[in-house]
């Protein structure tokens, strides 16, 4: 299956350098790509826009898929995604507060703002839900949609109060998603943040396969749950902190992909969690490539059109599994 969804990626890769609002031969983008090129257009629009821009869609991807993928083994609950927890919209809110505010926004300071944000979405949201002695889907839902409400209506007043104009760019960016301003200078963060976060979730692929039992199941079995739960929330938010900082609040990625990618591979998070890594990269290049040619000469911020395609996603699980709670009551 790697060596598939690879093929797959990589093809979608050089369809992301091939076409937008300039269409690139694949003989020059290759050309481009191993240095053989001449000095001009062809060169400056692949290399210096549309490498890095892929590049990061993959990078952004694969982070959010893989961050999804555990949240929702932490949680027990198919609908957890960093976006549908707050966690994106946290961090979003953070990194705008750093901005207004005149605190920088420097290679530390973004994603400081943006780590505290998303931390404290995700502590808010895990502490309404849990509420009441159990943590169902409905009670988690709820619990998400009410945190972005007010992540919203706080990004919204930032939006209203600031009068400047780098302000109010900086703000619709963060809230609708987007990789249109990456460079190669942004790149280094972000990629390091997934190789790292993805290294140690796979170092911790037996501990997550055995929260799938049950909180019961996994402390007979000799799991910390507690402490195992905080230290990979925050390792979650701190990933997604990162890529938020670059590319804005980019919605259901990390929804879909895992559940696809359940289907394809089952389970067991050492398998799952590369699978979804790979297919989220290739869905959001694609879906960034749509972006860029369905409405030429203008471009779709990504995360409308992922969220044009995840919103129908959630309305479906969410019917599937209350009819799977209905048939387990009878």
């Amino acid at each position: 299956m790697l060596p598939v969804l690879g093929a797959l990626l990589a093809l979608g890769m050089l369809a992301g350098l091939m076409f937008g609002s300039v269409r690139v031969p694949a003989d020059d983008v290759l050309r481009v790509l191993t240095g053989n090129a001449e000095p001009g257009a062809a060169r400056t629009i692949v290399w210096d826009v549309r490498v890095p821009r892929v590049l990061l869609g993959a990078i952004v991807g694969a982070g959010l898929a893989a961050v999804g993928t555990v949240l929702q083994a932490l949680v027990r609950n198919p609908l957890a995604d960093p976006f549908l927890l707050g966690i994106s919209s946290g961090a979003s809110a953070g990194a705008v507060l750093v901005i207004v505010l005149g605190l920088g926004a420097g290679a530390l300071t973004m994603p400081m703002g943006a780590f505290a944000g998303s931390l404290c979405a995700l502590l808010a949201v895990y502490t309404l839900a849990r509420s009441g002695g159990s943590m169902t889907t409905g009670r988690l839902i709820l619990a998400g949609v009410a945190v972005q409400y007010v992540l919203s209506a706080l990004t919204s007043l930032l939006l209203v109060t600031s009068a400047q104009a780098e302000h109010l760019r900086a703000i619709m960016f963060w809230t609708l998603g987007g990789l249109a301003d990456a460079r190669w200078s942004t790149l280094p963060l972000p990629a390091l943040a997934l190789c790292a976060g993805l290294a140690l979730l796979l170092a911790l692929a037996r501990p997550l396969d055995l929260l799938l039992v049950g909180e019961e199941g996994a402390t007979v079995l000799g799991l910390d749950t507690g402490r195992f739960r905080a230290a990979v929330f925050l390792l979650a938010s701190l990933v997604t902190a990162v890529l938020v900082t670059v590319s804005g609040a980019i919605g259901f990625v990390g929804l879909m992909v895992p559940h696809a990618a359940r289907m394809l591979v089952g389970p067991g998070h050492r398998t799952l969690l590369p699978v979804a890594a790979l297919g989220g990269a290739t869905f959001l290049v694609l879906a960034d490539l749509a972006a860029r040619t369905v409405a030429i000469p203008q471009e779709i911020p990504v995360g409308v059109l992922t969220a044009l395609v995840g919103g129908p996603f959630f309305l479906w699980l969410l019917r599937r599994d209350s009819r799977l709670e209905k048939a387990g009551s009878r």
